[in-house]
């Protein structure tokens, strides 16, 4: 099959990066080759997802000791296992002897063995059988731990950096802990976790969930009733962005399962009660958190037109705990499948578009601050990585 040939050149490229501005109203948009250029997926992974802090989700994914999942993050294959002590640990799932990954899928484990030639980690990550490696002069097997990736926690999200000395965490939230404190959310619960493939670049899969522009033409008798305009973006000065509106119902349920509500957050009140806040931590983890339920989407890169999208469902520990609460979590989960099925097609039918050399760069409408927000923060990212 010939290579396909890049759509944009090099200098063309800066060019239409460095016009992406901050004042929102008056920017264009990123590149359309940032959404379809094989070969713009080298710089995209040094500049945007091996600097600075990657999503893992939600800490609770990995409740026990030895529960891991295999992941792949722009190219990186990496291993998340909570090991004996109740730290969760992140590793780059390469085996320290010939390469080879380790682990698949996800589960539970006691140790980390490579099905190749049988090297053994521990949860720690350290070198524990190495059979017949008698002749290697000098071998020293505390040499051989498996490479270990910074992992912090905040607000029951887990957060990794695959650089040495990267930024503090703190730095690179700022705000968001104050933004986010009336959920208390170290207290929610994941309940589901649900993974599959999207025909269409990472980023528009999280863009068309943090704008309001489309409801009316992709969600016209499913959830657009939900959602009046929103209020005006919030500034911040982390590497994330963040809105809040009003809803006209709960959030997470379509119009005819309503009766089913989950019992309002504890602690919230007032706005919060009655709406939904929707933010994106840089530069692919976004979630929805409304009165009574929070629902993320984690989107990586598998190709320029295809990614691996992992949706998270939380609830209020109180009303994981109710006697009904399974009952009721089900037309939840529906609402949300319905709404992510409404907006596959039109992602898939977006990225042909973005695949031809002829797209431009368009403009942002008033229900897109966010999004816009976003698409400065990359360009600044890929501009300060250019060689």
């Amino acid at each position: 099959m010939p290579e396909q040939p890049e759509l944009i050149s090099r200098h063309d490229l800066q060019q239409q990066l460095g016009e992406v501005l901050p004042d929102i109203n008056r920017s264009p948009g990123i590149p359309p080759a940032c959404y379809a250029d094989p070969g713009l997926l080298a710089l995209e992974r040094r500049a945007v997802f091996q600097h600075g802090w990657v999503g893992l989700g939600r800490a609770d994914r990995w409740l026990d000791s030895g529960d891991y999942s295999a992941l792949e993050i722009a190219g990186v294959p990496l291993i998340v296992v909570r090991n004996k002590s109740g730290e969760l640990k992140a590793f780059a799932n390469s085996c320290r002897h010939r390469g080879s990954q380790i682990l698949t899928g996800q589960g539970n484990c006691k140790k980390i063995k490579c099905p190749f030639h049988w090297w053994t980690y521990d949860l720690d990550g350290k070198l524990k059988v190495y059979s017949r490696m008698e002749n290697a002069q000098d071998f020293n097997p505390d040499e051989f731990g498996l490479v270990e990736f910074r992992v912090e926690l905040r607000d029951g999200f887990a957060f990794t950096s695959f650089e040495e000395q990267p930024p503090r965490l703190d730095d690179w939230l700022a705000e968001f802990a104050s933004f986010h404190q009336p959920w208390n959310l170290e207290q929610w619960h994941t309940t589901r976790v649900r993974e599959f493939e999207a025909n269409c670049n990472w980023k528009t899969f999280i863009e068309v969930f943090n704008e309001y522009y489309h409801l009316p033409m992709v969600h016209p008798d499913s959830i657009n009733w939900l959602y009046p305009e929103p209020d005006a973006v919030d500034e911040v000065s982390g590497q994330f962005t963040t809105q809040f509106g009003a809803t006209e119902g709960v959030a997470a349920l379509m119009e005819d399962t309503q009766q089913y509500a989950l019992p309002v957050a504890m602690g919230l009140q007032e706005r919060e009660s009655m709406g939904t806040r929707y933010t994106w931590i840089y530069p692919n983890m976004t979630f929805a958190l409304s009165q009574d339920s929070m629902w993320i989407y984690q989107a990586f890169p598998l190709s320029a037109d295809r990614c691996q999208v992992t949706q998270t469902i939380c609830f209020p520990a109180e009303s994981v705990e109710l006697d009904d609460f399974e009952q009721r979590a089900s037309h939840y989960y529906a609402r949300i499948d319905a709404a992510i099925g409404e907006d596959l097609p039109f992602l898939q039918q977006q990225q042909v578009g973005l695949n031809s050399r002829f797209a431009r760069p368009g403009r942002f409408g008033a229900l897109e601050p966010s999004v816009a927000k976003f698409a400065y923060w990359y360009a600044q990212q890929l501009l300060q990585h250019f060689d």
